[in-house]
């Protein structure tokens, strides 16, 4: 499974139940210039930050701070 962290924007992936932390869900439905898994890793991140998708994390990200989440899972 891999989690953005919430204030540094990595992600990282976890291989081991027991081993994910708590995270906050971002479901939402999918259009157009959604940002994909593979688009963060290939693309530059001010591209990435351009999209119309990246509003939807976030977004996500600061209400998973405000909340007190570390980490956020995104159906990317």
């Amino acid at each position: 499974m891999r989690l953005l962290h919430s204030t540094l924007w990595e992600m990282t992936e976890f291989f081991i139940d027991d081993e994910i932390p708590p995270y906050a869900i971002l479901s939402h439905t999918w259009g157009a210039d959604e940002v994909t898994f593979s688009k963060w890793q290939t693309v530059s991140s001010t591209e990435v930050q351009r999209m119309k998708g990246w509003k939807k994390i976030e977004y996500c990200r600061a209400q998973a701070v405000a909340d007190g989440h570390d980490w956020v899972w995104v159906d990317t």
